[in-house]
């Protein structure tokens, strides 16, 4: 990764330590027997003292028990600490799982001398099967003991569920003489289209918000990041996405408006898009990073509704993989999208090279496509020809892998 990442205005230092990088913060992951691998799955991330935080959860009707339990915890705007347990969702587990998860909250509350409704509880995992309680408090008094500003790397392994490597990053940036950082960890790598967050992600920061603050920066953040991707369309039930902000920079209350609050707020999106990004390479079975992008639509939403239906759509992936410049798939996805699209204007491009034009096909040599698909990253574009709508989207393709991750998923 560079050293240094510029977007326009603002120029980010990377930082080592994920969640933890940021001053005023600890976490740990420890592994607690959830897993049958017997690798990390529970992990702690807590605050030196309660501090500013907001949350997205899943817009899914079977909300899990952990998100019911949050949602309540951060409605005062504030947070000490947050308890992720990998390998069981917690989900459609009736009031048994509800008690379980405010048990959880009780149990890190007693370990670190806080209120538990200071404590924000997430699971992730299989869904409909009963919690290991026992194990999980016992990885809870495990984990408040091991806290340690270095363990980001351990407390984003034990949020891992089926995917293949750790998720985190950080970043600082400098505005009107202050030096602030951001870190993120996430997890994910199916049942991705968030319509919030992705599964599960965390956000952290030094830098002195207020929770109104916090939440804004939070959520225009996740509608140009997590929201803007999708693996397989799948809503999960338990995804949460937080932001705590500890404040231990030191300084002023950021006022919105100000350069380093919108250094801050920057920073926080380039966090979150790095975070989702990697969401999208790590899909089940994937083997390209593809970017989707709709312009000249009457709008955003039509734009996002395009790129949605085109990202979404298992003919156009499965053409990615098998290394297809298949522009029909393309075509079909918009005009099943619902989007405004008129027949006889749209092109279409695979990798720089022009495949329809006025929505009809244009001659282009399949060799030269084929040997364009093969790459691990591509852009296709659609520019719709009707307005100044325009809307990214990132997603992955499918390969037989995802079918084997997931046909056998649960055993």
């Amino acid at each position: 990764m560079p050293t240094t990442t510029h977007t326009p205005g603002h120029v980010f230092a990377h930082a080592d330590g994920g969640v933890t990088a940021p001053a005023g913060f600890q976490a740990a992951g420890v592994s607690a027997g959830l897993k049958k691998s017997g690798k990390r799955d529970v992990c702690m991330l807590v605050a030196d003292t309660a501090c500013p935080a907001a949350a997205v959860f899943t817009t899914s009707a079977t909300a899990a028990p952990p998100v019911l339990v949050s949602r309540t915890h951060i409605a005062d705007g504030t947070l000490r600490a947050v308890v992720i347990n990998a390998g069981n969702a917690n989900a459609c587990t009736g009031a048994p799982g509800l008690a379980d998860a405010q048990a959880i909250a009780q149990a890190a509350a007693s370990a670190l001398g806080c209120a538990p409704a200071d404590v924000a509880v997430c699971s992730t995992g299989v869904i409909g099967v009963p919690l290991p309680l026992g194990l999980v408090e016992a990885g809870i008094a495990e984990a408040a003991e091991a806290l340690d500003v270095t363990a980001g790397d351990a407390a984003a392994e034990a949020i891992m569920t089926t995917d293949t490597f750790p998720k985190l990053v950080a970043l600082s940036v400098t505005a009107g003489g202050r030096t602030f950082t951001v870190g993120g960890m996430a997890k994910g790598s199916g049942m991705i289209q968030p319509n919030m967050a992705t599964m599960l992600a965390f956000l952290t920061t030094d830098a002195p918000l207020s929770p109104g603050s916090c939440d804004a920066v939070l959520r225009r953040s996740v509608a140009r990041s997590f929201n803007r991707i999708t693996v397989d369309s799948d809503t999960s039930t338990n995804d949460t996405c937080i932001l705590m902000a500890s404040g231990a920079e030191g300084g002023e209350p950021l006022e919105p408006g100000t350069g380093p609050f919108e250094a801050v707020a920057a920073a926080i999106e380039e966090v979150a898009t790095a975070l989702a990004h990697m969401v999208v390479r790590d899909g089940e079975g994937a083997t390209k990073f593809v970017t989707v992008t709709v312009s000249g639509a009457a709008d955003e939403g039509d734009a996002e509704q395009a790129a949605f239906a085109i990202a979404n759509s298992p003919l156009f992936k499965t053409a990615l993989f098998g290394e297809d410049a298949n522009w029909g798939r393309v075509a079909m996805a918009l005009g099943k999208s619902g989007a405004r699209v008129d027949p006889g204007r749209f092109d279409i491009t695979f990798a720089g090279i022009a495949t329809c034009r006025s929505g009809t096909a244009v001659d282009f040599d399949e060799a030269e496509a084929a040997r364009a698909l093969a790459a691990d990253e591509i852009e296709v574009a659609v520019d719709l020809h009707l307005g100044e709508g325009e809307a990214t989207v990132w997603t992955c393709d499918f390969s037989y892998d995802y079918v084997k991750i997931n046909g056998d998923y649960r055993t």
